[in-house]
């Protein structure tokens, strides 16, 4: 288990990003926590938008009691401002804004007034300082991820395959592409640290196919990776079975079955991640406390599936799952952008 002691090394790593966000002197900052937060991270957060001349303050919410008796992880949907209107209107009329919440506010249906007067959102996922410190954004990665962004806000399909036996496609008409290197730089916008990603949310009816998970893939909801294969079949966005034998099968069938609620078993989000610092191996060098598994959705290469919230589609739920998978092959209107897990042309 690694200390959480305020370090030199990363007040200068927050600094360096909130830099990247042009955090200037005089500008409102602020950061949000809750009760359950890592501490650090507020903490290193403070310090360096001081050092930086920014009007600071901190807004630590109470952490509210969970709805059900199910295990919330992994949601990038914090639950801390829900019902928090006037806390809210207030963050709003900042200038900008670090998310230390425990489960981010990405995907969080207050993010959209948040931001609807120009404020910058920097969400800090719950990880080590250490993982901060590996996976930090910069101009090329994000010129890399725009690159990427573009790709699928241009294209019509997207098809997904593997020799584990994935053969999925996903209909991007009116789709937007996002690509984000974890800056938030411009009036409105939302970045998230660790990132490196080329995404999408799918609209309605879109997603068909098979997707096989195969071993060493990840399920980052349980921080796993998985040992069998699981096979996960999709009609029109949606989880219509999941096959597969042993422990990780039966683990996603029964946490998908405990939220008794259809949305759960819905595509959220698409695509791949370009950050080659970010490992596919590093969550076996941490303790499940140390890390929240965010780098693993950005290593290069990976096609990363997920289920859950959608805001694209209108459809919010708790229960988010995000497999980074290796070894797929990844093509826009036939052309390959990830090849066997390998970035191909402007994007390697």
């Amino acid at each position: 288990m690694l200390r959480e002691h305020i370090e030199g090394k990363w007040i200068a790593d927050f600094v360096e990003v909130f830099g990247l966000c042009k955090v200037q002197p005089g500008e409102m900052a602020v950061v949000l926590s809750e009760t359950q937060s890592r501490s650090v991270l507020a903490e290193l957060a403070e310090l360096a938008l001081t050092q930086m001349g920014a009007r600071v303050c901190h807004v630590k919410l109470v952490s509210p009691r969970l709805k059900s008796n199910i295990a919330l992880r992994s949601t990038g949907t914090s639950l801390a401002l829900e019902g928090m209107d006037p806390i809210v209107q207030a963050l709003a009329g900042s200038q900008f804004i670090v998310d230390c919440t425990v489960e981010g506010l990405l995907h969080s249906p207050e993010r959209a007034a948040l931001l609807a007067n120009g404020a910058r959102i920097m969400m800090i996922s719950d990880e080590h300082p250490e993982i901060l410190e590996r996976v930090k954004p910069s101009p090329y990665l994000q010129s890399k991820c725009d690159i990427g962004g573009k790709l699928i806000s241009d294209a019509s399909v997207m098809h997904i395959s593997s020799e584990a036996g994935t053969d999925l496609t996903v209909s991007l008409a009116g789709v937007i592409g996002r690509g984000s290197a974890g800056i938030a730089d411009k009036p409105g916008s939302f970045g998230y640290w660790p990132a490196g990603l080329c995404i999408c949310y799918p609209s309605n009816g879109s997603v068909n196919g098979t997707l096989v998970l195969d071993s060493g893939d990840v399920n980052l909801t349980f921080k796993r990776y998985l040992e069998s294969a699981v096979t996960l079949r999709i009609e029109n966005d949606y989880v219509v079975a999941i096959e597969g034998k042993g422990v990780d099968a039966d683990l996603i069938r029964s946490y998908y079955a405990s939220w008794n609620d259809k949305d759960a078993y819905a595509v959220s989000h698409v695509g791949w991640g370009m950050a080659p610092a970010a490992r596919w191996d590093s969550m076996a060098m941490y303790d499940k406390r140390d890390t929240n598994g965010t780098e693993l959705r950005a290593f290069a290469g990976n096609f990363l599936f997920s289920t859950g919230a959608n805001p694209a589609a209108g459809r919010f739920t708790d229960c988010h799952f995000d497999y980074p998978m290796r070894n797929c092959t990844v093509s826009l209107d036939g052309r390959e952008v990830v090849s066997k897990g390998v970035l191909q042309g402007d994007l390697a």
